[in-house]
């Protein structure tokens, strides 16, 4: 191995913990959701410890050793010893998507946590096959789509989804999560050395934690604490029960019945509906995330960097988990923090001790999340930061507009959540009555439709505006008529709604009786109308002037 690029450098301990944090937040979502609401409790439980966890591990150790070997042989190509890999996990928005559309279904009506799961690999499987397959062109998609276009979105969901979520987390909790906010600002903004000359990822959780533990300490010894204070403390409780799931789970092959309930495709093919968009929306997402790598200076060839993904989700299916795995968002800031490939290896070699061990439970009781988050959040703001800064100065209107639909979707989630949770007037109840209702000021049918395929959405608008602001009519108008042409396929925009449940609206989908149906068509016309404006200016005289 080079000396100028080791295996491992101090700052892949910042990087590490960070991406580590990502991963438990996933791995303790699929713990919550397949345990409270696909029956995988009690015996069942044995889903989750024995298929779901060891195959989730098994794939995030595939790629992550990958992208590591990847930055190796770039940085020895290059003679460069600051190549950062490209970082890697479960994916959130399959992980969501698959469990409440696929997965939950499928339990309510049979009642069979085994089907639920079985469901899931196919699910899980799909999205794979579409990744390896998107591979092959990704790299044309590329060299014909702006760069704004590609790091807006990155830029949109960093905002609403990663730097928003963990900033709420992190004003709940104060206690716990702002010290590490002011160690993580002070050692990355203004890069000063902390004591002991600790990374400051590695003393942020260690403070946050021992902050943590100290108010529980504190309300044991008999010390009332305020609200404000109690909020924080661990349960030693929760910490004492995970040690029942404590054992060695190797990842077990489970391909016999992924391809047994392939042979009856009538159990599966009505879900092709949500694993086709979520398929193509992970092939879109890994292609930005590797321009996002390319805008920080390291270049990694786009077809090996997607077939390395879809394969890890392929072999996620096929060793028992139901949830796809992707090229992490976050690239420029991992190399902000100044980690290199080892960080990579660390995380994929920490992630599968935790889950063929059962500690992933004993590690979530004992750590805090709020003492992490900060470096997450962190990675959020240098992810919305490179999307006006990687690309052309003119672009910054084209990054603007590509960060609207990411937003409308961020408070489209928040929504539908809150009326989940008040458990009052459904949304399909609420359109049905008035299909202009507002929430203090917003359209809900508008914030829906937005939210429908926004990574689509976000590409198209910042290309289309990229285009326009260069004088490049034609290309403009063919961007515009990929809007139309995703839009009349359903992959934008339109949306079926059943009680708060909100689905995507095939072109030929069956669709279930008492469902509110919204039809983008008339968005689809819109599209088509700007592509026919581009067109005419382009064959127009005065759009050979160079004049803007």
């Amino acid at each position: 191995m080079s000396k100028t690029y080791p295996l491992f450098v101090k700052r892949d301990l910042d990087g590490f913990f960070g991406l580590f944090i990502d991963n438990l937040v996933q791995l303790l979502l699929i713990l919550g959701l397949c345990g409270g609401l696909c029956g995988m409790t009690g015996e069942y439980s044995s889903l989750l410890f024995k298929h779901i966890f060891p195959g989730a591990a098994l794939s995030i150790l595939i790629g992550n050793l990958f992208y590591a070997w990847q930055a190796h042989r770039l940085a020895a190509r290059e003679q460069r010893s600051d190549i950062t890999a490209l970082p890697y996990g479960i994916n959130t928005p399959s992980l969501l998507v698959f469990v409440f559309f696929v997965m939950l279904p499928v339990y309510v009506e049979s009642q069979d946590p085994v089907l639920a799961w079985k469901m899931g690999l196919i699910a899980c499987l799909g999205s794979g096959v579409l990744e390896l397959l998107g591979a092959f062109v990704a790299s044309r998609i590329r060299q014909h789509t702006p760069r704004a276009a590609l790091l807006s979105t990155l830029a949109g969901i960093a905002i609403g989804f990663i730097a928003m979520t963990f900033t709420l987390q992190i004003f709940h909790k104060p206690l716990l999560a702002m010290l590490p906010l002011g160690l993580v600002f002070i050692a990355l903004f203004a890069r000063t050395r902390l004591p002991l000359d600790l990374p400051g990822g590695l003393l942020a959780i260690l403070a946050g934690t021992a902050v943590a533990w100290l108010l529980t300490a504190l309300a044991a010894a008999g010390v009332t604490l305020p609200d404000w204070a109690a909020n924080s403390q661990m349960s030693v409780s929760q910490l004492a029960a995970q040690r029942d799931t404590l054992g060695l789970y190797l990842p077990l092959f489970v391909g016999g019945e992924v391809f047994q309930l392939l042979a009856n495709w009538s159990d599966w093919v009505g879900y092709l509906s949500v694993i086709v968009p979520m398929g193509l929306f992970n092939i879109i997402g890994s292609l930005q995330n590797i321009e996002s790598a390319e805008a920080s200076g390291d270049r990694f060839p786009t077809a090996p960097a997607m077939a390395a993904n879809g394969i890890g989700t392929i072999v996620a299916a096929l060793f028992g988990s139901c949830f796809p795995t992707t090229i992490y968002i976050g690239h420029p800031g991992w190399k902000e923090l100044g980690a290199r490939a080892g960080y990579s290896t660390l995380n994929g070699i920490v992630v599968v001790l935790l889950c063929c061990t059962g500690l992933i439970g004993l590690a979530s009781a004992l750590i805090p999340i709020e003492a992490g988050i900060a470096i997450v959040l962190w990675i959020g703001m240098i992810i919305s930061a490179q999307a006006f800064q990687a690309t052309p100065k003119d672009h910054a209107p084209a990054v603007a507009i590509g960060l609207f639909p990411a937003i409308a979707a961020w408070g489209a989630t928040v929504m539908m959540g809150t009326v989940l949770a008040a458990n009052g007037t459904s949304l399909q109840e609420m359109l049905t009555a008035n299909p202009a209702t507002e929430v203090n000021g917003f359209l809900v049918v508008g914030l829906l439709t937005l939210e429908r395929g926004y990574i689509f959405t976000c590409m198209i608008l910042s290309a289309l505006v990229a285009n326009l602001i260069d004088r490049r009519f034609r290309a403009a108008g063919i961007w515009a008529l990929i809007g139309a042409i995703l839009t009349l396929t359903g992959l934008m925009h339109s949306f079926q709604l059943q009680g708060n449940l909100v689905d995507y609206w095939l072109i030929g989908q069956q669709t279930a009786e008492k469902t509110w149906l919204f039809s983008a068509r008339g968005i689809a016309i819109g599209y088509t109308t700007i592509a026919t404006l581009c067109f005419l200016c382009g064959m127009s005289p005065q759009s050979k002037s160079s004049g803007h």
